[in-house]
This record gives structure tokens, sequence and C-alpha cells, in this order.
């Protein structure tokens, strides 16, 4: 990521613009935080195909972007660079899911393994292996990964993607992962879901927790998990994109 601004600049800024809202104050910050918006969009694009222009993936993401500086409160004590990148990649993934350049087949088998990851945790109480899962799907294992593989490059399989919290407010589920505290701002029904997301985390075989805590929480790249684990960086992708399918799966099953 671009090098940060020393807190006194930043902390300067966010005064300035919390005292009157001026565009001149915000415009200071877009500046100011433009390179995160170039990082994310350069994480986003290197999954996704030659055809789409990373120019284009900054533009969405300044929409992401200005939501974050409008709806920030440093007071809370949260970075701001945490608060911002999630909306930052969903304002990308919005615009091209609204493109609607990712093929229904993609998307078709996107949500059969949802479902056959569902199929297997009601019958046995666990994750299933990727062995087990293509049993599930009447697949070999190689069609799986090759599955696993086009749901992650069409950009399907995010833990940022924007969700509804069980207090019916807009978030993503990195966000209820984000603080682990319990103060008195945060309510008991979001507290509550932080503890069975975190959970369902918890519960996925231990590769698949690594790469996510090493992605999301470690910043590292998929190239760099791959030499910490001693795999190529195709197949974290595709153990990352089965572990996101299968957290999406269990958080939507418990608001059923």
């Amino acid at each position: 990521m671009a090098e940060r601004l020393p807190p006194e600049e930043t902390d300067r800024l966010w005064r300035n613009y919390h005292a009157d809202r001026t565009a001149e104050a915000r415009d200071e910050l877009i500046l100011a935080y433009s390179p995160l918006v170039r990082f994310v969009a350069s994480r986003v694009g290197a999954n996704l195909p030659s055809s789409v222009e990373v120019g284009d993936l900054i533009s969405f993401g300044m929409f992401g972007l200005l939501d974050a500086i409008e709806r920030f409160e440093p007071d809370r004590g949260f970075k701001f660079e945490t608060f911002a990148i999630p909306r930052v990649k969903g304002a990308i993934l919005d615009e091209l899911r609204a493109m609607d350049w990712v093929p229904r087949s993609v998307r078709a088998k996107a949500r059969a393994i949802e479902r056959a990851i569902v199929t297997f945790e009601v019958d046995n109480g666990r994750s299933p292996t990727e062995e087990e899962l293509a049993d599930v799907m009447g697949q070999e294992v190689s069609s799986l990964q090759k599955s696993l593989t086009e749901v992650s490059s069409g950009g399907l399989a995010a833990l940022d993607e924007v969700r509804a919290t069980g207090e019916g407010e807009l978030g993503t589920l990195r966000d209820l992962l984000a603080d682990t505290g319990s103060g008195p701002d945060i309510g008991i029904e979001e507290r509550e879901t932080r503890q069975l997301l975190r959970s369902f985390i918890n519960s996925l075989p231990d590769r698949e927790k690594a790469v996510l805590t090493l992605y999301y929480f470690e910043r590292l790249t998929m190239a760099d998990i791959g030499s910490v684990l001693g795999v190529t960086e195709s197949r974290v992708c595709q153990i990352h994109a089965k572990a996101v399918l299968a957290l999406r799966s269990k958080f939507d099953a418990s608001w059923r």
C-alpha cells in the first residue's frame, strides 16, 4: 500500500473536515487517501480478466471512498483504512455486478457450491473437505477446483461483500469481525452476530482459516499466502473461494 501520511497530518485533515465539512476539506481527504483506492483496485483487478481496466476500478472505488469519508467517526477508535477498504472494494464490486460481466454459468456454479456446502453441513454438522464437497455435487475434485477458480476470478467470493446486519444496517462480513470489543455503543444483536461469525470461521478447516486471516487481516497477497502455505497462488484462490462460500452459506442460513 502507498505510504501513509504522518498521523499528525491526517488528524489535521479530519479536524478540518469535521469542523465545517466544506468541499475543500473533503477534497483534501480524498487526495490524501486516493492511494488507498489504487491499492484496493489493483488487488481486485489482479483476479479479473485483462479486459477490465484498473483505471475503471479506481473510478468505481472513489465512490466508496467518498461514502467512507462521510460516514467515518474518528472518535470511535477505528483506523480510517480499516473502515474504508471494505467500502471501496464494495463500491468496485457493485459496479462490476451492475455491468453483469460475470457469466451466468459462473454465478450458477457459486450458488451450486453454496447449496452443496449447506447440504453437507446439515447432514454432518461440519464443513466439508473438497473431496466430500465434490462427492455431494457428483463431481471429480478437479472439476470442483476448476469451478472454485472461476468463482474466485469472477469476484463472487469476497468477505468484503455488503450484507445486512442483524440491526437492519448495511455492513460487510469483514466489518463484523473488525472490532472485537464489546463497548456500550455496540448493540446486543450486532455483538451476537460478530460472535456467531467468529464461531463460523473457527469451524472451518485450518487451511481455510489461515487463508482468510492472512488475506483479510494480515493483508498478504494470494502469492504471498501461497509461499507461506507452500502451495501455488491459484491453489490459494481455490481455498479462499471455498472458505468464503462456506462462510456466506453459514451466515445466510443463520438469518433464515
